[in-house]
């Protein structure tokens, strides 16, 4: 499959289940992948992913819940907790001020360049389950969730949560996406 290819059938899967068309380890293997073959400026290797898979998986969702002390419907969040799994997205902020003292001039720009690589992460892995035949979602419950998932995975202090993607076995199709002018968002000069 090609990148486009690709791109065209990544989409944000609301209806997830347990079941797999591949291994746990199939799915632990190409997130290892992605990790390793993802850019990052000056290589600063900056990226930290945790894959929560079975019981793990469960208490994340459900601590998300507990956190947001029914702010966030159960529904909603059973929708998540529905999934095999969920892969969390850091940023190790250890690294990008390791690299901001040892290159102070460019230091303003290594969180930059570190979000961009944890954004080029987050949608080769995307695209990357969507290749397996699995589906997923990204979401975004941090900073709020930040304590509860730094105690239930022993995360370091220095780990800055970014993401949440739950993924399963698809169970409906997204609906079709709304085409809009290219001409809007991309402008060719010569």
């Amino acid at each position: 499959m090609g990148v486009i290819e690709s791109l065209q059938k990544r989409r944000t899967y609301y209806q997830i289940d347990k079941s797999l068309p591949v291994s746990e380890k199939k799915v632990v293997e190409t997130v290892q992948e992605a990790v390793k073959l993802v850019p990052d400026a000056f290589n600063m290797k900056s990226q930290r992913v945790i894959v929560a898979l079975g019981e793990k998986q469960n208490q994340l969702w459900d601590a998300v819940y507990d956190v947001f002390g029914g702010k966030v419907s159960r529904e909603k969040i059973d929708g998540f907790r529905a999934g095999a799994g969920t892969v969390l997205y850091f940023t190790d902020e250890s690294v990008v001020k390791a690299l901001q003292e040892k290159f102070p001039l460019y230091a303003a720009n290594f969180p930059v360049w570190a979000q961009q690589s944890n954004g080029m992460l987050q949608i080769s892995i995307w695209s990357a389950l969507r290749e397996l035949g699995i589906g997923a979602n990204l979401q975004h419950y941090n900073p709020v969730i930040d304590e509860a998932v730094r105690k239930l995975f022993d995360v370091q202090e220095d780990w800055k949560l970014i993401a949440q993607m739950p993924f399963g076995g698809i169970v409906e199709e997204p609906g079709k996406k709304d085409d809009e002018e290219i001409g809007r968002r991309v402008r060719i000069v010569r």
